[in-house]
């Protein structure tokens, strides 16, 4: 008579099951399908290849730096141009968001004050609609 492990059966069978898990981080987005034994390892390759210090992005090279302020990102975009048109709290909030950094609205608001007294950005409007812009060009 012959014994069979039913739990080493059962896990078995699942070795062969393929999933497909969805990723968004930054910009990227990213489907992976593999079998479902190998998730963890999967996800963990992708996510490192994300976090390379270099990344080619539609053709052109993207340096990404290691800023760890709110006000460094913000500066950064300013020296990108980004604020030579207008944008509000939540853009401003949003496009950090969408490069991956995620500051609380709060902070957000804070650095944007800071260059705003440093001249670097101008505000425009009233209490808590403010639109902000570059008040000088970065050199």
């Amino acid at each position: 008579m012959s014994h069979i492990n039913v739990a080493q059966d059962e896990q078995h069978e699942h070795i062969g099951d393929i999933v497909t898990i969805k990723l968004k981080k930054g910009e990227w987005e990213v489907e992976i399908s593999c079998r479902e034994d190998r998730v963890k390892q999967v996800i963990e390759n992708v996510l490192a290849g994300m976090n390379k210090e270099d990344v080619k992005q539609d053709g052109k090279h993207i340096e990404k730096r290691g800023y760890t302020t709110c006000k460094g990102l913000l500066e950064e975009l300013w020296k990108e141009k980004w604020f030579s048109n207008e944008h509000t709290l939540s853009e401003v909030h949003g496009e950090l968001a969408m490069r991956g950094y995620n500051y609380d609205k709060t902070a957000v608001s804070h650095a944007l004050t800071d260059l705003t007294r440093e001249g670097v950005l101008f505000r425009v409007g009233s209490a808590r609609v403010y639109r902000y812009i570059q008040k000088r060009p970065p050199s």
